[in-house]
């Protein structure tokens, strides 16, 4: 039986594991790579990586109509539509500041899940709602928020992909996985992602060449697949271990050390308008979290449902 002093170094590990990936895509996309072609292979290197760990767990990849249904799905809200949008907008914003944005993911999927009758009506969740607004009003109002103000015009798309977070998770709590469980949602969808995401890369011009010499933006695109796989994998095991209520609050670790690595790697520094919409943002994410042992998310992934 493990201590709860090790379940929460494991839940820091996690959280800076995940924070670092926005600073490793803004390093990626620093040469001009694009969001299709980096998509492609970073679900190839997961998709690779997680059959590596279904065949070390003895787990089997369903390939029925409701399981590619949900790898379709999955993929495409789960990882391509908000993936692409996020490329896109962490060329021109700083990337402690889309890890900010991202932290709205359960904050957006409240109203969602109302509408999908997921969730009942909780005023205090209502505030968490209003405190989600709050801080993208500090963000984008003032104008020495951002750096550069043309900044501003690509904060709606960095929202896109929390909006699409927010989704997915309520996708499967409505929904369901079809009886898989969650690395073999992942393992699925990375696969059928990828399928889908070649055509698009090669389509629209964005093809990256993995024989070129391999610099700073390759190697970040490496590290952040095989860090999004690990962590995960981690996550699933403490939701076993300790539950999803406890491991949910990797959800403040990801956003404070996204802000961290940003500001040592990148050496990005913020306005006292975004640190304080950070502050209004992790009250905001607080009062949202249901009470419930309910839905098994992280930040940016397929989710699987275990309801009571």
């Amino acid at each position: 039986m493990h201590s709860a002093r090790f379940f929460f170094a494991v839940l820091v590990v996690m959280g800076a594991g995940w924070g670092i990936t926005q600073p490793f895509a803004k390093i990626a996309v620093s040469t001009g790579y694009l969001h299709y072609g980096l998509i492609f292979w970073q679900l190839v290197i997961g998709a690779v990586l997680m059959v590596l760990i279904c065949t070390a767990t003895g787990r089997k990849i369903p390939w029925s109509v409701p399981a590619l249904r949900v790898y379709v799905i999955i993929a495409l809200i789960g990882t391509i539509l908000p993936q692409a949008a996020s490329y896109r907008a962490i060329i021109h914003l700083p990337a402690g500041l889309m890890s900010i944005l991202l932290s709205l993911v359960p904050i957006f999927a409240f109203p969602v899940a109302i509408v999908l009758g997921n969730e009942r009506f909780a005023w205090v969740r209502l505030l968490g709602l209003l405190c989600g607004f709050i801080g993208i009003l500090l963000i984008v109002a003032p104008e020495a928020s951002l750096p550069d103000p043309a900044m501003l015009l690509f904060i709606p798309l960095a929202l896109v992909s929390p909006l699409f977070y927010a989704f997915e998770g309520n996708y499967v709590a409505r929904w369901g996985t079809a009886g898989l469980d969650a690395i073999q949602v992942i393992t699925g969808a990375s696969i059928i992602g990828a399928v889908i995401a070649l055509p698009l890369a090669i389509g629209a011009g964005h093809w990256i060449n993995p024989l070129i010499p391999w610099g700073a933006p390759e190697w970040a695109l490496i590290a952040s697949s095989v860090i999004h796989v690990g962590v995960y994998a981690a996550y699933v095991w403490v939701v076993g271990q300790a539950g999803p209520v406890f491991a949910a609050q990797v959800s403040y670790l990801v956003t404070a050390f996204g802000v961290f690595w940003a500001m040592v790697l990148l050496g990005e520094r913020y306005s006292i308008w975004v640190w304080a919409a950070f502050g209004v943002l992790m009250v905001g994410l607080t009062l949202v979290q249901p009470k419930r042992k309910g839905v098994l998310a992280a930040p940016g992934l397929p989710v699987h449902s275990e309801r009571e």
